[in-house]
């Protein structure tokens, strides 16, 4: 998924060589320096279990959102990514497997060997981790078990476009996103870029004419596909990114192409031709990461060109001369498969947390004997569904009957991502410029503030604000 995030922690979580590799250039692994033991918080009463570990739900008011508007189940939020893990009740209680396709077939060379027949996967399956974490924070259930996302009684849509290794390749994302549009999804969340191009550029004199000719499919198909989704009123909510870098003034290109392994190159970047996508495709919403302290993570993009809000991302390095600082528990915890957390050795046979990883990972059972599994991730990926789950809620408040589709709701998009930005919670610049010299950071974080209150570089129009939207006066 959408990442390269800078390495804050060691690697405790190794996985098997290729699956390893491959999976530890897209998504920042869940490890962490320094052990320190958090003291357990008590959920308050009525609460779920975990309720008093999300941080990010309270910076955003969605658990005080919760007890007015927990959303309308006729609202389907499409989640393009690895996948939807619903042997964890609070997805399976949310997940609409009839709905639910999976566009990919399994690459043994980046996804290790195949699990079933065919390469295909089944739906409700997540081999990797990234899309379950995504999924839990938009709309985990309010059941008792574990924690709920932003929007609990919405209904999740797992629309795979992502390999088990991390990668989405442009195949399998304009098959996910065509499909959201052609069955009424009123949101889809995207953390990711289309592989294998960070920056897909027209005439880069550094690129060969077929990888030229690739890059401009790749950006006349995500343009013809995220135009579609739009006309069928698709919000599409993406992730900023985890460059440290103002998408409007990029530095050179060291990172593509990513796939097949070994293959990137330098390359200088033009902004005018070269494109990140989905986050600088049409329509799309984006989205920055910020820390409890509700300061910019220091890994997440910013830039006047494509930041329309921000909202919790997670940062480990937050809180810096206080007792949180360089502690796991300032990233966004959420949904996790238990067979990922078995194989990096995190979770045993018998469904128990190994020692030493009670402050990283946490089991959560009902009465019925089910039980979840949860963990912290930090990114641009995390903050993207904190909006994501913010657009259901007005969708909710908002939507009419779709006559497209019986039974489900229907919102225009661009009326959706008005009410979002009016609502958001305006921050202005702290600072001329956020310097990250405490973090342990060099220069190359730094990133200046400009623009106004109303919209600025750091924050876009604002933190997503879940109360604002479901109680506040009518946009």
């Amino acid at each position: 998924m959408i990442g390269r995030l800078p390495a804050d922690r060691p690697d405790v979580n190794a996985e098997p060589a290729a699956a390893a590799r491959a999976r530890a250039a897209k998504i920042r692994a869940a490890g962490r320096t320094g052990r320190v033991t958090p003291i357990r918080p008590r959920a308050a009463a009525g609460a779920e279990p975990l309720a008093d570990l999300q941080w990010d739900m309270k910076m955003i008011k969605a658990d005080q959102s919760a007890r007015s508007n927990k959303g309308d189940g006729r609202v389907l939020v499409g989640i393009i990514d690895s996948g939807i893990d619903t042997s964890n009740p609070d997805l399976a209680d949310r997940t609409d497997l009839n709905l639910s396709r999976n566009f990919v077939t399994d690459i043994p060379s980046l996804d290790g060997p195949c699990e079933f027949a065919g390469c295909v996967d089944p739906v409700g399956h997540d081999d990797n981790g990234h899309g379950s974490h995504v999924a839990g924070t938009v709309a985990a259930a309010a059941n008792g078990i574990g924690l709920s996302g932003v929007a609990p009684d919405v209904t999740l849509v797992e629309v795979r476009g992502g390999q088990d290794g991390g990668l989405l390749f442009l195949n399998p994302v304009i098959n996910a996103l065509t499909y959201s549009a052609d069955i009424g999804i009123d949101v889809v969340n995207m953390s990711f870029f289309v592989d294998p191009w960070l920056f897909n550029c027209q005439n880069n004199p550094a690129d060969s004419p077929d990888e030229q000719a690739e890059q401009r499919a790749t950006t006349t198909a995500m343009t013809r596909a995220m135009n579609y989704a739009h006309r069928h009123n698709v919000s599409m909510v993406t992730s900023l990114g985890n460059s440290h870098q103002d998408l409007g003034n990029p530095p050179p290109d060291t990172t593509s192409p990513d796939f097949p392994a070994g293959t990137a190159k330098t390359r200088i970047i033009d902004n005018a031709s070269c494109l990140v996508l989905p986050v600088e495709g049409p329509n799309a919403i984006s989205v920055s990461a910020l820390g409890p302290s509700l300061r910019k993570a220091d890994y997440s993009n910013h830039g006047l060109e494509q930041n329309t809000v921000s909202a919790p991302g997670g940062w480990f390095r937050d809180g810096f001369g206080t007792p949180t600082f360089r502690t796991v528990g300032n990233e966004v915890l959420s949904t996790y498969p238990k067979a990922v957390l078995q194989r990096i050795g995190q979770v045993d046979a018998a469904g128990n947390v190994v020692a030493g990883f009670e402050d990283t990972v946490y089991k959560s059972c009902g009465t019925d004997g089910r039980c979840g599994y949860y963990t912290y991730l930090q990114g641009t990926s995390m903050a993207a569904p904190h909006a994501t789950g913010v657009v259901a809620l007005i969708v909710s408040r908002y939507g009419t009957a779709d006559p497209a589709h019986p039974g489900g709701l229907s919102l225009a998009a661009n009326r959706a991502e008005t009410i979002l930005t009016t609502t958001a919670t305006k921050i202005p610049c702290a600072v001329p410029v956020e310097r990250y010299t405490n973090e342990g950071r060099g220069p190359e974080y730094d990133a200046p503030c400009t623009g106004t209150m109303s919209f600025n570089s750091i924050y876009g129009h604002g933190v997503v604000d879940a109360l604002a939207v479901v109680s506040g006066p009518r946009v």
